[in-house]
């Protein structure tokens, strides 16, 4: 199951376009993630005054919380945040969601690159709401426990 959950991670992240990643600390606060099954990483694009950059700094450990029903996915991820200053990677990652958040776009000097690398997950994947209710529907009337997807801890 541990290897077709994997897959199934890396898959529906890339469905994902807003997770609460707590790091440093802090608040978890909203971020836009850019999962890369090829890097083994997720990456965030940020400002070089936001906490969490700062906690990348530090080389912190960070949590990921997923709850998005268009990716199918909600669980924790565990992992460790650092700063990247791979120009290349933040090439390949830069689009105009991240040019919206910076006055001068990819040329701002506050444009920072963070490298998630997780450890673990717990996750919970579901094949989507539709069949998410038509299987609670049904385990009320058949008194069986609905099937609702793939849960499982993942080891990175």
């Amino acid at each position: 199951m541990t290897a077709t959950l994997t897959e199934t991670f890396w898959n529906n992240m890339s469905k994902i376009h807003v997770v609460l990643l707590g790091a440093g600390g802090g608040t978890p606060v909203p971020m836009s993630p850019l999962a890369r099954k090829e890097d083994t990483a997720i990456w965030f694009i940020t400002s070089a005054d936001h906490d969490t950059f700062k906690a990348a700094k530090a080389g912190e450990g960070a949590d990921i919380y997923l709850c998005d029903s268009a990716g199918k996915m909600y669980g924790t991820i565990k992992g460790r945040l650092s700063v990247s200053d791979d120009s290349e990677k933040l090439d390949e990652l830069w689009s105009p969601m991240a040019a919206a958040w910076f006055e001068n776009g990819r040329e701002d000097d506050s444009v920072r690159l963070m490298k998630y690398t997780p450890t673990e997950a717990e996750i919970w994947a579901t094949d989507g709401t539709a069949k998410y209710l038509f299987e609670t529907i049904k385990a009320n009337v058949t008194d069986s426990k609905p099937d609702t997807g793939e849960y499982g801890m993942i080891h990175f």
